[in-house]
C-alpha cells in the first residue's frame, strides 16, 4: 500500500474477530412457526368474530393512486349516522372508528353507508345470556345460521361498460379544443365582465 501526496493515512483494521459479529437468521424457520401458531390461537380465541376488523373503503393518496380502492383507517361519524350505528357501539361490532377523517364526496360516502348497510345484514350478535336478549342481539333464526369469518371484500372500483359502437357526435368531439377553450373562458371570466362593465357605464354617461 503506496502513501504519496497530502492525503489521510489509512487507518484500515483487518484483525477484528469478526466472525463473532456476523448476523445470523437461523432461527427463521422456527419462528415462521411460532407466528403461524400463534395466528391459530388467537383465531380460536376469538371464537365466531371476525378475523379483522371492518373498515372504509377510501380511494389512495395523489394522481396516481387514486383510481385505486383501499381499506382506509376507520368510519368517520357522519357515515355511522346515515347507517344507524352509534360511534360507541360500533367498536363492539368490529367496526373501526376514525373521528378525524371527513368525507369530501358525496359518492364516498355512500359507499361507505352502503358497505356499514351490508355489513349490519350479515352480522349476528349473540347475546351475553340466550335466555335474556338485549335490545340490538340477534334472535331465532339467526342464531343457528351459518357463520362466516372472512371480511367484506372492497366493491370493485370500475364500472364496466358492455362494448358499443363509437356514435358519430363523439366522433367529431374535439377534446383538446374544447378544453382548451374552457380553459380560456375561466382565464378571462373576470377581465370579461370588467371590460362588459365599463361599456354598459361608457353607454349610460353618453345617455345622461
Amino acid at each position: 500500500m503506496g502513501f504519496a501526496h497530502n492525503n489521510v493515512l489509512h487507518g484500515n483494521h483487518f484483525r477484528k474477530d469478526w466472525q463473532r459479529r456476523v448476523r445470523t437468521w437461523f432461527d427463521q424457520p422456527g419462528r415462521k412457526l411460532r407466528r403461524r401458531t400463534a395466528r391459530k390461537e388467537k383465531a380460536a380465541k376469538l371464537g365466531v368474530r371476525p378475523l379483522t376488523l371492518l373498515r372504509p373503503a377510501v380511494r389512495g393518496q395523489t394522481v396516481r393512486y387514486n383510481r385505486k380502492l383501499r381499506e382506509g383507517r376507520g368510519f368517520s361519524l357522519a357515515e355511522l349516522k346515515e347507517a344507524g350505528i352509534h360511534r360507541k357501539e360500533a367498536r363492539g361490532l368490529g367496526i373501526v372508528v376514525d373521528h378525524r377523517r371527513r368525507n369530501l364526496s358525496e359518492e364516498g360516502k355512500a359507499l361507505n353507508v352502503e358497505r356499514l348497510a351490508a355489513y349490519k345484514a350479515k352480522l349476528i350478535v349473540f347475546p351475553r345470556k340466550a335466555s335474556k336478549p338485549k335490545k340490538g342481539d340477534s334472535t331465532g333464526d339467526d342464531l343457528t345460521a351459518e357463520t362466516t369469518r372472512a371480511a367484506l371484500p372492497l366493491p370493485n372500483p370500475y364500472v364496466h361498460e358492455a362494448p358499443r359502437k363509437i356514435t358519430d357526435e363523439e366522433r367529431s368531439f374535439n377534446a383538446y379544443r374544447t378544453a382548451r377553450v374552457a380553459r380560456a373562458n375561466a382565464r378571462y371570466d373576470g377581465v370579461r365582465k370588467a371590460r362588459a362593465a365599463k361599456k354598459e357605464e361608457e353607454e349610460a354617461n353618453k345617455k345622461k
